[in-house]
């Protein structure tokens, strides 16, 4: 390894340490949350569309009504 990128190195992980020490943040956390939130509420729409569907209905109601009549 040269002593340039040694250096080079070096002063990367020293200006790094320097942020942490200092708690200055790169700005994503804001982002990342909204990425993340926007990912739910897309899944939970996929989601309701498919149960609102009349097959997954019906296949619902009839789980549900299978389960009342062994149990009462």
């Amino acid at each position: 390894m040269s002593r340039t990128s040694t250096r080079g190195g070096l002063q990367l992980v020293a200006r790094w340490q320097r942020m942490v020490a200092l708690g200055r943040d790169a700005g994503m956390a804001t982002s990342e949350y909204a990425v993340g939130i926007l990912a739910a509420v897309s899944f939970a729409v996929v989601l309701i569309g498919i149960v609102k569907s009349g097959a997954v209905k019906g296949a619902l109601i009839s789980i549900i009504t299978g389960a009342l009549n062994v149990a009462g």
